[in-house]
């Protein structure tokens, strides 16, 4: 038996919660409208953000800043990179993962539908069919997959592009939403024309690359009709398509943005011609757009009426165009031949007569406006952080236009512009105005949080960056306090946990009253940055460590300060500097001893020192790292200190005689944090963590230099740590703005099954990669492709059903023959099975169904890959017995097909297969009839009972008055009848 790791009962630290993040930089932003069942709030045009924020999905009300949900699959840990809604049902929401995973959420229930996993990297884009039925996603990977959301498989890979995919549309008509008064000349279409000939598998589907190309797909075909360089100076970084699907625009560097019209009609004609079509463009250019920032254009969108462009850069601004009604073109377009004709009544020279007559008449066809005519600047929108994302949010106001914006620096803004009305005269001399109605900015930091420390009952955390400091309730993850700081160090709870005191990067120590959320003081303590700061174990004073190579030993003490005007006092609490000491180089660390005998002081020249506390002076000198050290700790005994430097290794010293005790090679990056437990109430008082940039956090044991355990969860370099008072959870801040806790569980450690795990977590990477080699044999790949990817539980499906096809072969046989034999001896006993069929007294075609049901419909054909051609028979028999029993039949035919398509040179040059595919033939032939006539009877049976009810519950509305009048009419027209006696 496994012995546990320690016989005080080590326990496993998990991560627990997560807080202090509003919206990640890795993924965009979303506006949502606000429950269907809430007809009041829908009514005032509120919404919700749903935003990516790391691994997890956050839905905020922007009024309120709370928080409506969280979506998390505990089953991933890749940071969430692209999301996309339903048109069909808003309700659906698709999340693209770092992994290459894509998961399908229900925003009612909150819990993944479907899963799926093509990608080899991070999916960039991702895009809903009309109808919801389909989704498209773009990769990393340079692929694009079609999802059938109905039967939750991937229907096939498209590849072409040469790099990243940055934006992909379908184009399939949908109602014009440009519902507006104005309508864009050039802009519709014929509903009717363009739905012909479209069913749920047809479509068109225009993608663009980082390869600065831009392609049209045809689905039905599967293979790219028309491709055109999408920008001249580089890379293209985003689409975005009119409402309508008569144009669309994509971006590029230095604020280019193409303006493209999209022949619908003609493309829907091309898919109905049965004979070659010509060579005919289907996208065509007409003109550039440029931004007043010269940034590469990361964002762009149209709003939902179709007559406002949003576009943004990396930087704190969002522009926004206008697009020109009809009229409104017209009118500039004669302006344009006024000016021109005043120019020729001018002019002498009869050429020039002749030239600006022919550009006259060119002007005159709408169609062929420039496109700055059609388009012009309208505002631009100076955000309070770098642009991530935007969204149109919709409003009950068509004076206003909300637009939602997701900023880098952890924020989201929501600002209401004022629309031009065509009535005003002077609606071009000023620019609209617009303000930040909304924004979502509590709960979290607009910068990186460099420094966390809890109070001494571990209720309260606070949090420091540069300009705020927060404090949070550690229960609920609530933020409680904001205080604007300097650019923050450090910082620490102060006895009482009444004040803070914080360290910032101009050498000042600023005390903070939590109470009244005030400054209480500021205290210029050092020349120069304040890297650290400590609080003596007996909570009456208080050391700081500078960049100015000075150590400064401070004295709380309150004093009484006269009231102005008065002659009362009011009590006053005050840092009174007392020692000074004074090193050889920058402080990056200092710590005090628990028994306040010695302070140890961690220099740039790669060295600690440590000093006696009393007399300040030289006790040790720590020699042994190639870098500087960036932090230290002290063991609750003060017999150990362990260092960490940016040469990635830890070191235990013992502080008897300065000896090193060990030195491991702990992180891969430089290693910004370790700390203590702070008691040795388990027998961990010599356990130790340490946080590095490499995103880990490591927990060791001091004393038998082993590590315990390794935490992942963060996805960005890890600024700082703490641990609580009683070692039950510590707490760390990265720079992906999120600050996490981890909590200990009642689960014992086990020190074999913690490394057999990162074993296989590491065999199983490397098996997938291998496995997941779709390259041709010559190194180039098919236009089109199978929609899959060989994953740990897709190899684990396949390995099941082969296990489950053996045992089942096996009982089969051995059930055959009892059978033979029971029909000529009556009494015989039942055969020894296996304990699986005896346990859950089940037959083995049973079984097998069983576990075929159990694997994920996404998963299934992947799974069906690993099974070599040697299973096929017995896989070929139960599909037999399933469709003569009549069970399961779709899932029947569904794996039928796929084995077929996949083992079809074999399968036909199988002789004993033949009898056996007849039999599945006929079989499957009957049941499927069956089915159709079922359903065939009861489509008639509804059909006959919705006649019924519309007969009953229909009645023709009769106007008493109109019916009177109109009676009237009718009798005064008719002629009377004639008597004739017939006598």
């Amino acid at each position: 038996m496994v012995k546990s790791y320690l016989v005080d009962e080590d326990r496993k630290y998990e991560h627990s919660k997560t807080f202090g993040l509003i919206n990640s930089s890795f993924s965009n932003a979303l506006w949502a409208p606000d429950d269907l069942q809430n007809a009041t709030i829908r009514q005032l045009g509120t919404g919700k953000a749903v935003v990516g924020a790391n691994e997890e999905v956050l839905c905020w009300d922007v009024k309120k800043g709370e928080l409506l949900g969280r979506w998390r699959d505990k089953d991933c840990t890749a940071e969430v990179a692209s999301i996309a809604q339903s048109d069909a049902d808003p309700d659906v929401f698709a999340v693209g993962y770092g992994d290459g995973s894509i998961r399908i959420w229900d925003a009612r229930i909150a819990t993944v539908i479907v899963n799926f996993n093509g990608h080899r990297s991070a999916v960039t884009a991702l895009a809903f069919g009309s109808d919801g039925s389909r989704l498209a996603s773009g990769s990393k990977d340079t692929d694009i997959i079609i999802w059938d959301l109905v039967a939750e498989v991937g229907l096939y890979k498209l590849r072409g592009h040469a790099n990243e995919i940055t934006g992909l549309k379908f184009l399939q008509h949908t109602a014009n939403k440009a519902t507006g008064e104005d309508e864009e000349a050039g802009q519709g279409f014929d509903a009717d024309h363009l739905t012909n000939g479209m069913d749920d598998r047809s479509g068109f589907l225009l993608t663009t690359s980082k390869d600065a190309k831009i392609k049209i797909w045809n689905l039905e075909s599967q293979h790219c009709i028309e491709t055109h360089i999408a920008q001249s100076n580089g890379e293209c970084w985003e689409l975005a398509i009119y409402p309508d699907g008569s144009g669309c625009i994509t971006a590029g560097n230095d604020g280019e943005l193409k303006v493209w019209s999209i022949d619908l009609p003609g493309l829907v004609n091309s898919n109905l011609q049965i004979e070659d079509a010509q060579e005919q463009s289907y996208l065509k250019e007409r003109g550039f757009l440029y931004r007043h920032g010269k940034d590469r254009t990361i964002g762009v969108s149209f709003h939902p009426r179709g007559k406002y462009i949003a576009a943004h850069g990396s930087e704190k601004a969002i522009e926004l165009w206008r697009i020109r009604s009809e009229s409104e073109v017209q009118k500039t377009l004669a302006r344009k031949r006024k000016r021109r004709r005043e120019k020729l009544l001018a002019a002498q020279d009869g050429a020039l007569k002749d030239g600006l007559m022919n550009g006259d008449d060119v002007s005159e066809n709408l169609a062929a406006a420039d496109v700055t005519d059609v388009i012009v600047p309208y505002v631009i929108v100076r955000t309070g952080g770098k642009v991530r994302s935007v969204d149109w949010g919709q409003g009950r106001s068509s004076k206003v236009i909300n637009l939602l914006s997701a900023n880098t620096n952890n924020e989201l803004e929501l600002y209401s512009i004022s629309t031009k009305q065509s009535d005003k005269k002077k609606m071009s001399e000023e620019p609209p105005d617009y303000s930040r109605t909304l924004a979502v900015d509590m709960p979290g930091h607009r910068t990186d949080v460099r420094s966390v420390a809890l109070s001494s009952d571990d209720r309260m955390l606070a949090s420091s960056s540069n300009g705020s400091l927060k404090i949070w309730n550690v229960r609920t993850q609530n933020c409680i306090r904001t205080l604007d700081c300097g650019y923050a160090l450090c910082s620490s709870f102060l006895p009482g946990d009444k004040i803070v005191v914080v360290g910032n990067r101009n050498g000042e120590l600023e005390l903070f009253d939590i109470a009244s959320s005030t400054l209480i003081e500021t205290v210029k303590a050092h020349e120069g940055p304040i890297w650290t700061l400590h609080v003596h174990p007996d909570g009456r004073s208080m050391a700081t460590g500078s960049a100015d190579k000075c150590a400064k030993f401070f004295n709380f003490t309150v004093v009484q300060e006269e009231i102005p005007g008065t002659q009362q006092t009011t009590p006053r609490f005050k840092l009174v500097h007392t020692r000074t000491l004074k090193v050889s180089d920058d402080i990056l660390s200092l710590r005090l001893s628990p028994d306040s005998r010695l302070v140890a002081l961690s220099l740039l020249d790669n060295t600690v020192k440590v000093f006696f506390a009393d007399s300040l002076k030289l006790f040790l000198n720590l020699y042994g790292h190639k870098l500087p050290v960036l932090n230290m700790d002290i063991s609750y005994d003060s017999k150990l200190i362990v260092t960490c430097s940016a040469d990635k290794n830890v070191r235990i010293w013992g502080l008897d005689f300065g000896d090193c005790h060990k030195a491991f090679f702990a992180h891969q990056d430089s290693i910004m944090q370790v700390a203590f437990v702070p008691h040795n109430q388990d027998g961990n008082g010599h356990h130790f963590f340490s946080a590095s940039k490499d995103r880990v956090i490591k927990y060791w044991d001091g004393d038998k230099f082993e590590q315990i355990q390794k935490l992942d969860g963060h996805h960005g370099e890890i600024w700082a740590m703490t641990v609580s008072r009683t070692g039950e959870f510590l707490v760390t801040a990265s720079h992906d703005k999120s600050i996490r806790i981890w909590q200990q569980t009642d689960e014992q450690i086990f020190l074999e099954e913690e490394r057999e795990k990162e074993l296989e977590e590491l065999y199983e990477s490397t098996l997938t990669a291998s496995l997941d080699r779709d390259d041709e044999p010559d190194g180039e790949k098919a236009e089109v492709g199978p929609a899959g990817k060989q994953t740990t539980e897709t190899l684990m499906a396949g390995e099941k059903i082969v296990e489950a096809l053996e045992l089942g072969i096996a009982d089969l046989e051995v059930m055959t023959e009892w059978a033979e034999a029971k029909s000529t001896q009556p009494n015989l006993a039942p055969p020894d099975r296996h304990p699986i069929f005896l346990y859950a007294n089940i037959s083995a075609e049973a079984h097998v169904l069983k576990v075929v049901q159990k694997i994920k419909a996404a998963a299934l054909q992947d799974a069906l890959l690993v099974l070599p051609f040697s299973q096929v028979p017995p896989l070929f028999t139960f599909l037999q017995i399933w469709a003569e029993k009549q069970w399961s039949i779709p899932l029947t035919c569904r794996v039928l097909f796929f084995v077929l398509n996949i083992h079809h040179k074999q399968i036909v040059a199988s002789k004993t297969m033949r009898p056996m595919l007849d039999g599945i033939r006929r079989h499957l032939r009957r049941a499927l009839q069956r089915q159709k006539d079922e359903m065939g009877f009861n489509l008639a049976a509804l059909k006959f009972v919705g006649t019924q009810m519309r007969e009953k519950g229909e009645k023709d509305y009769v106007d008493e008055a109109v019916w009177e009048v109109e009676e009237e009419r009718v009798l005064k027209g008719r002629k009377k009848r004639g008597f004739v006696d017939v006598a």
